[in-house]
């Protein structure tokens, strides 16, 4: 296993272990995946770099415009939670209640 390819695996199981285990604000969580999106998009551009092949490059360019997506909608959810209920606890967030 090359040094890269372990700060890549290590970067993304320390954003895994980040979200699993750090559940306070919904902030900490979107950045955790944030994260996690910035390793796999790392990831997918070396791995293309590495095979030579053109029809491959277009994956990571996929996943960072998933990743942008994904980030503008929780930036929203995270306004919402902060307007309707003052804060982004996660733990004050109660699915059930509408």
């Amino acid at each position: 296993m090359t040094p890269t390819h372990f700060t890549l695996m290590s970067t993304f199981i320390l954003g895994l272990t980040g979200l699993a285990f750090h559940r306070t604000h919904l902030l900490s969580a979107l950045l955790c995946l944030e994260g996690m999106m910035l390793s796999l998009f790392i990831a997918f551009s070396l791995w293309s770099l590495q095979l030579n092949a053109t029809n491959f490059s277009a994956a990571p360019m996929l996943l960072l415009a998933f990743s942008a997506c994904e980030a503008s909608a929780g930036l929203a959810l995270l306004v919402a939670t902060a307007r309707t209920h003052g804060t982004d606890h996660l733990q004050s967030l109660n699915l059930l209640q509408c």
